[in-house]
């Protein structure tokens, strides 16, 4: 069974910076395309940012620019580093396939405010 495991979020002020972490058990980061989603209070999970196995990205337009996905040689992590976040990124972030195909993990609060 695939477990998802993400870390590194927290309280930032407007304008600063973070750097998320998804540790994913069964070599998935390596075989399927993955994604970081969020979920703000309200509103739907989205898929902000994605990772393909050749290592193609893409984001959703309200963090191009500002967001980056990443994983580490070994595919056995992914990263999201968040730049210039805003109060409106402020959710719990998860990673998955990009098609949500695993059990949710935990997430991880970002919270964006001054």
């Amino acid at each position: 069974q695939v477990q998802l495991v993400e870390s590194g979020g927290g309280l930032v002020q407007p304008g600063e910076s973070l750097r998320l972490s998804c540790a994913a058990s069964g070599s998935i980061i390596s075989m399927v395309v993955m994604g970081w989603f969020r979920q703000a209070p309200g509103k739907q999970r989205e898929l902000v940012a994605a990772i393909a196995r050749l290592g193609t990205t893409s984001y959703a337009d309200s963090v191009k620019g500002r967001f980056t996905i990443s994983r580490n040689n070994a595919k056995t992590t992914m990263y999201l580093q968040m730049n210039s976040l805003k109060p409106e990124d402020t959710a719990v972030y998860y990673c998955n396939s990009a098609s949500g195909s695993y059990d949710w993990g935990q997430g991880t609060q970002v919270t964006v405010s001054s």
